[in-house]
């Protein structure tokens, strides 16, 4: 355990205890370790870091709160880290961010109406039949026949994440084997 964790548990112990100058030093500490944390993962998910600070606040104040619920003697830094990632969630998701892309919005590009010159239904046949039959059965759906994930999901008795999953792993498998018949 690194000096800065023993110091903040310290804090907090004596923060627990009514020492209120002790408490006011851990706020002021922990505050630059939560911002860097929440910017770091609002740029890892694409979204502005400028509200960094919204959420650094709502994680200060959840410390205030909850600050009973820390069990003495555990490191401070996993329970601040928790409490930071539960926040942001929240923010984003009051947002109305999402991290997921749905593969129903590129549906068009997958089911391509013009073939690569050179393409015969034939190679098509040949490379999906080396798919296993799960593998296959989805791309067919989705990529030839031209079906919704979802209506695929439904057919094949998967949830619509399965799904993209397996259309996923069948893309990558098909272009691995494709590179390899160059």
């Amino acid at each position: 355990m690194d000096d800065r964790e023993q110091r903040w548990m310290q804090l907090m112990q004596a923060a627990l205890g009514g020492d209120e100058s002790a408490y006011e030093r851990l706020l002021r500490e922990i505050a630059p370790a939560i911002r860097t944390i929440v910017q770091r993962r609002l740029r890892q998910m694409g979204a502005p870091t400028g509200e960094s600070e919204d959420v650094v606040q709502e994680t200060l104040l959840a410390v205030h709160l909850k600050r009973h619920t820390w069990r003495t003697g555990d490191p401070l830094g996993p329970w601040l880290r928790t409490i930071a990632r539960n926040k942001l969630i929240d923010h984003l998701r009051r947002r109305g961010r999402r991290v997921e892309v749905p593969v129903e919005d590129f549906a068009e590009l997958l089911a391509a109406p013009e073939e690569r010159p050179g393409t015969e239904a034939e190679d098509v046949e040949r490379h999906l039949a080396l798919l296993p039959d799960k593998q296959r059965s989805v791309i067919r759906s989705i990529a030839v026949d031209g079906v919704s994930v979802g209506e695929t999901a439904e057919r094949m008795k998967m949830t619509p994440g399965a799904v993209r999953v397996t259309l996923h792993r069948a893309f990558a498998s098909l272009s691995a084997r494709l590179k390899a018949d160059e």
